[in-house]
């Protein structure tokens, strides 16, 4: 069977195209090793069932396990009705597991059904599955999130943590391990120690050992798909270089490296495979972010529904402001659950160009009904060079004239509050379809964002930064001049907020340390 990348489901060596992951296997057979109970909770589509699935196929190599692996994914929500649902319902999920693999154990499951009638009875059978199995038996549940808000839920896994308890004291036989895979973290949740017990609570997975191990794909892990792909369609393919720029694009995220490869597969060479080149995969990035597809359509939910997170999502990168890190922050620690946060350098940072991409794109079109008509100021024509670049020279001046014929002193607080979303939504048709406008937060007095405009071959920086003064405008121009000597550039853009009554509509160009700083106030 001919191979092909995969972006839905179970990732399988045999029939798709997979990044060698074999590295945070060992880590995590580790923690199973040691009869550790931990949680994978990680984004949607971060790779998490296909981890559990090369957990089981590794472990059932090792005649000194038995896994049963079981997904909680549309069991709906009868079964947690009542105790007596609940604990049939969940033998009913082991029985047909373990059936094919082992039918005297399901028999045996099959009569249990018929005589549990709550978790203390199902609590029982279990004792006598673990030892009638005879094995350090792994117990692995996916998608724990369909259930994880069920009180129900919640005591069945007291009810395990409390075996563990008793196990650690040899007074009680149970899962050797247990593995809970979803996005939301079960740790955090509580549920009650005893129903008479109204005001005590207790988390039910808090002996749940912490899971670090980084589940995204490095640089050298994307590396062995590609490597693979190319073996397998007799390709010569400069693999370093274009897993560094997958990397670019998504910071490792699993769904979005796949997604790239595919497009490039699939659409970009569909019939003839040919050697990938770096500009094959900005092709397939600009394909991606016009898509709609479900990972997508999560994380704007996620922003529409909670006002707080959009708000803190706009300011961070929109607005350029640094926000510390700290993953106690319930915001920030909501935005590290849904995948729309990493851990930057610097503090808070969206956790890749492609999602950076995505919800700016959505934020322009929530504000575009608030802006006034750009269209005969921006048309796409009129700023192409001879050369195929930019002439990002006349784009600014062009704002500027659309600031000044359209926007006066009274609406100075809506430009302080939106002119940075207005500047980024006037370039948007200009550079649509062609190329990308990365938003670049430096550490500064001045919350400076850096726009990094790279279409065609051409790569341009632009910041956007308010006047606050002369001392600080020339701070800020001096750090210009260091980021474009970074870049090994030597001439950028400097576009100037400001908002004092008597301000002056001016272009300025600006040399430092031999550096060419066009610079437009608005």
């Amino acid at each position: 069977m001919e191979k092909e990348f995969n972006v839905t489901g179970t990732c399988v060596p045999e029939i798709h195209y997979i990044v060698d992951t074999s590295n945070k296997l060992e880590k995590v057979i580790k923690l199973i090793e040691k009869g550790k109970y931990f949680i994978i909770n990680r984004p949607r589509q971060y790779g998490k069932t296909t981890a559990l699935f090369m957990l089981e196929k590794t472990l059932t190599q090792n005649e000194e396990y038995s896994v049963i692996s079981i997904s909680f994914e549309g069991i709906g929500d009868l079964i947690f009705e009542d105790e007596t649902k609940f604990s049939k319902g969940f033998l009913k999920i082991l029985q047909r597991t373990v059936e094919l693999e082992n039918l005297e154990i399901a028999e045996f499951i099959d009569r249990g059904k018929e005589i549990v009638e709550n978790l203390d009875d199902l609590s029982s059978l279990i004792t006598k599955l673990i030892k009638k199995i005879n094995k350090k038996v792994v117990l692995m549940i996916d998608e724990v999130d369909k259930s994880s808000n069920n009180q129900l839920f919640l005591s069945f896994l007291g009810m395990l943590r409390n075996k563990y308890l008793l196990r650690n004291v040899g007074k009680d036989y149970t899962f050797y391990s247990v593995i809970l895979a979803g996005v939301h973290d079960v740790k955090t949740l509580k549920v009650k120690i005893r129903p008479d017990e109204e005001q005590k609570y207790n988390s039910p997975w808090n002996i749940a050992s912490d899971f670090d191990i980084d589940m995204s794909f490095s640089k050298e892990e994307i590396g062995t798909m590609l490597v693979e792909y190319a073996k397998c369609n007799d390709l010569t393919m400069n693999v370093a270089k274009l897993s560094d720029r997958i990397y670019f694009f998504t910071s490792g995220y699993p769904f979005l490296v796949s997604k790239i490869c595919k497009t490039l597969d699939e659409k970009i060479y569909p019939y003839n495979k040919k050697n990938w080149n770096v500009d094959d995969i900005d092709k397939a990035v600009k394909l991606i972010i016009g898509e709609v597809n479900t990972l997508f359509e999560s994380i704007v939910k996620k922003l529409e529904n909670n006002e707080e997170l959009y708000d803190l999502v706009k300011r961070l990168l929109i607005n350029g402001e640094i926000i510390l890190f700290n993953a106690l922050d319930p915001l920030i620690n909501l935005g590290l659950t849904y995948g729309i946060f990493k851990q930057g350098i610097n503090g808070v940072e969206i956790s890749n160009k492609i999602f950076e991409e995505i919800i700016y794109n959505y934020m322009l079109s929530k504000s575009r009904t608030t802006y006034k008509d750009m269209s005969k100021y921006n048309f796409k024509d009129k700023f192409i060079a001879n050369d195929g670049g930019l002439c990002i020279e006349k784009i600014l001046l062009k704002f500027q004239q659309f600031i000044k014929e359209q926007y006066s002193h009274i609406d100075a607080s809506f430009i302080e509050r939106e002119g940075r979303l207005l500047f980024l939504a006037f370039i948007k048709p200009i550079i649509n379809g062609v190329g990308f406008d990365f938003k670049e937060v430096q550490i500064s007095e001045e919350k400076r964002l850096d726009i990094v405009i790279t279409y065609n071959s051409f790569k341009y920086i632009i910041e956007l930064k308010v006047w606050r003064g002369e001392k600080y405008h020339k701070r800020g121009v001096e750090q210009l001049s260091d980021y474009l000597d970074i870049n090994h550039m030597n001439r950028g853009f400097l576009l100037v907020f400001n908002f004092n009554r008597n301000k002056e509509y001016k272009k300025e160009v600006i040399i430092e340390n031999d550096k060419e700083i066009v610079t437009v106030y608005v």
